[in-house]
């Protein structure tokens, strides 16, 4: 739309007046942050907590009472805001040296730069297993150790028996691993990398079986999902869920049967003598799967620029908006947010969150200082690189 010179002088008017406003609210903003400082050293000095809630929300009640009340809650939302970037100054102010943020910039400056060519590492399954691939992916070598359940994975990782571990954590098109999740919440470990494998099933039978013949398909629930459209196809067909793709694959080829099949990665035709009687079975042809590599101990290779987060907030309104609005505050990204139950507590959440932002720089070392304030207990996965 062309503007004519009459309405244009009207909107330029409207623009230097949003600027001389603007300017005045940068001025306001600098004191205000200034003296928000002041006060965060007075509470350093006289071992004051830097949060208040009661001033907090008497603060808000007073404020917004004076406002229009069509601009009531666009003014709780700037005041919240305002009162976050205040509280991130004065714990900048307040909080002691030390801590996990040190740990970090440690692991960024003393890690590995490499992983080690020659690594033990824990696969759930058996061989052919996605795991495995995932780990041929990220190490040269592999000395690959294979456990019955990922929650022995975990356990491998915990006693010393590996030093890392490779468990899948998601699906581009099933979703979220909730079994891995749940052992997140359990385990302790730190996130070293993670790869985004592109996953394939074949329907892998023993010699000579047809697809007529078929009469159950066993494979991981997650697989199944995945093929839900050609299982769909097979009439009369039992779908049996099992711990592994690839352990179906040799379940299968040790039952000699010729009525029954596996899901698997066709490369478990290899290693089961097995026929693959359907290639790509996979509803969708971009079917990725994301695996974490995982250590005891916090190793921060090189250009890390992924953070990986488990935190438990308070149950009361607005908490997860505190939190996120953190991250808003310090200008970083969120990649991921999953939700899963905490066991013990009644309709509570454990949140984990996946960061877009470098492990060395300030602006996170910032918010890993200023987490034990926001939050009711977090954990600290990791930050580490994803291989594509």
């Amino acid at each position: 739309m062309v503007l004519s010179d009459e309405n244009r002088k009207e909107l330029e008017g409207y623009r230097k007046r949003i600027d001389e406003i603007d300017a005045m609210l940068l001025k306001l903003f600098a004191e205000r942050m200034d003296t928000a400082a002041e006060i965060g050293e007075f509470k350093r000095r006289n071992s004051l907590p830097v949060y208040d809630p009661k001033r907090e929300q008497e603060k808000l009640i007073a404020a917004t009472e004076k406002m229009p009340e069509e601009l009531r809650s666009k003014s709780v939302l700037l005041l919240k805001l305002l009162f976050e970037l205040s509280r991130s100054h004065q714990y900048e102010i307040t909080r002691a040296q030390g801590g996990l943020e040190s740990r970090i910039s440690d692991a960024v400056r003393d890690s590995i730069k490499v992983l080690p060519e020659f690594a033990p590492v824990a696969c759930q399954g058996v061989e052919g297993t996605n795991s495995q691939y995932a780990c041929m992916k990220l190490f040269r070598n592999p000395n690959i150790m294979y456990f019955s359940s990922f929650e022995a994975v975990f356990g491998a990782i915990e006693k010393g028996l590996c030093r890392y571990g490779i468990v899948p954590v998601e699906n581009s098109f099933a979703g979220t691993v909730n079994t891995v999740y749940d052992l997140m919440m359990k385990h302790r470990f730190y996130i070293v990398r993670s790869a985004r494998m592109k996953i394939n099933h074949s329907l892998l039978a023993n010699p000579g079986t047809k697809t007529d013949d078929i009469r159950e398909v066993y494979s991981h629930p997650q697989a199944l999902m995945q093929c839900s459209d050609f299982l769909s196809t097979l009439r009369g067909v039992r779908q049996i869920p099992f711990e592994n793709t690839a352990l179906a694959a040799k379940y299968v080829s040790e039952s000699g049967r010729s009525d029954v099949a596996s899901l698997s990665n066709p490369e478990c035709a290899r290693y089961y003598g097995l026929e693959c009687l359907k290639q790509n079975a996979e509803n969708k042809a971009n079917n990725y799967t994301r695996f974490i590599c995982i250590s005891r101990d916090l190793e921060i290779l090189p250009g890390a620029n992924r953070t990986s987060l488990m935190v438990t907030l308070p149950h009361e309104q607005g908490s997860l908006f505190k939190l996120l609005s953190k991250f808003y505050a310090l200008g970083i990204n969120l990649l991921k947010l999953e939700s899963r139950p905490i066991p013990e507590r009644e309709f509570e959440f454990m949140f984990y969150f996946d960061l877009d932002v470098p492990a060395d720089a300030p602006e996170f070392l910032k918010l890993i200082s200023e987490l034990p304030y926001a939050c009711e207990s977090f954990t600290y996965l990791g930050s580490y690189i994803e291989v594509v």
